[in-house]
């Protein structure tokens, strides 16, 4: 499982981290993406209608995992 728990280096990254939304988010299906520069995280995921809530936080196995869970359908609701 990929635990990362919010330190405060972390946390005081994501309201000055380089957010990004995805390409293929349609407009009520959004998240966005940051690369964190220092941490056990090495990217944060977020939905962009709630951008002061929940952020998910990934090293870097965990988001490469992530990206090939999506792109094989592991996460389709099907």
């Amino acid at each position: 499982m990929n635990e990362i728990h919010n330190t405060p280096s972390v946390l005081a990254q994501l309201p000055y981290a380089p957010w990004r939304t995805s390409t293929r988010s349609q407009t009520s299906n959004c998240v966005e993406v940051a690369p964190l520069r220092t941490g056990p995280a090495a990217v944060a995921l977020r939905d962009s209608k709630d951008r002061g809530g929940p952020v998910l936080l990934f090293n870097r196995a965990g988001w490469l995992g992530f990206i090939s869970g999506a792109k094989n359908g592991q996460f389709d609701r099907n």
